[in-house]
């Protein structure tokens, strides 16, 4: 299945649009771009994301661009657990604690990668992991620590309590799991029917 998504930044600075296709078991594949308009910080930027079939990622790569400057960096994991990362002007190797999930500044749809690939959607679970997490618009690498409960797989949406360093939300889902509503940050685009 291939669908189009779009989520409005709750303070109406910003949008992020993705092209997302959801492939056999967990694995999915995303091009998107989000778009900040915030005065004096404006910028732009691109990722192009594949997740492989047992949820956890294989690829990512991001370009952000401000009116100074455009970044670039690839992450690939390898089969052993390490991430290579290339910034276009040399790479490193790092294993950041074991982490197989990605987190970009800003973007819901990333939240989707752990919640999915763990299942919090379709049953309970409460689980504390390392993820890769990638700053906007300057693009610094970090290592982090995240926190994802099940609220709630019943009703009319999934929701998945979300905390990172002092921070909690509670994420509404949609049956892919995929961000339909992050609290403070973004509420996905639903157009009204046609005609």
């Amino acid at each position: 299945m291939t669908t189009m998504l779009t989520w409005q930044a709750d303070d109406g600075h910003g949008f992020e649009g993705t092209r997302l296709h959801l492939g056999a078991g967990k694995a999915f594949r995303a091009l998107g771009r989000l778009v900040r308009a915030d005065p004096g910080s404006e910028y732009t930027a691109s990722y192009r994301l594949v997740v492989r079939d047992d949820g956890r990622v294989e690829r990512v790569s991001i370009t952000s661009a401000t009116a100074a400057r455009e970044r670039h960096l690839t992450l690939n994991r390898t089969d052993d657990g390490y991430w290579l990362l290339d910034t276009g002007s040399g790479g490193t190797r790092a294993e950041f604690g074991g982490a197989v999930d990605v987190d970009l500044s800003g973007s819901p749809m990333f939240n989707t990668l752990p919640i999915r690939r763990l299942e919090l959607h379709q049953e309970a679970g409460e689980h504390t992991i390392p993820v890769v997490y990638v700053s906007l618009p300057d693009l610094e690498v970090t290592l982090v620590e995240q926190r994802y409960r099940t609220v709630s797989t019943d009703g009319t949406a999934p929701v998945v309590e979300f905390s990172s360093e002092g921070f909690t939300a509670e994420l509404q889902l949609d049956d892919d799991a995929v961000v339909t509503a992050y609290p403070g940050l973004a509420t996905r685009y639903v157009p009204a029917p046609a005609g």
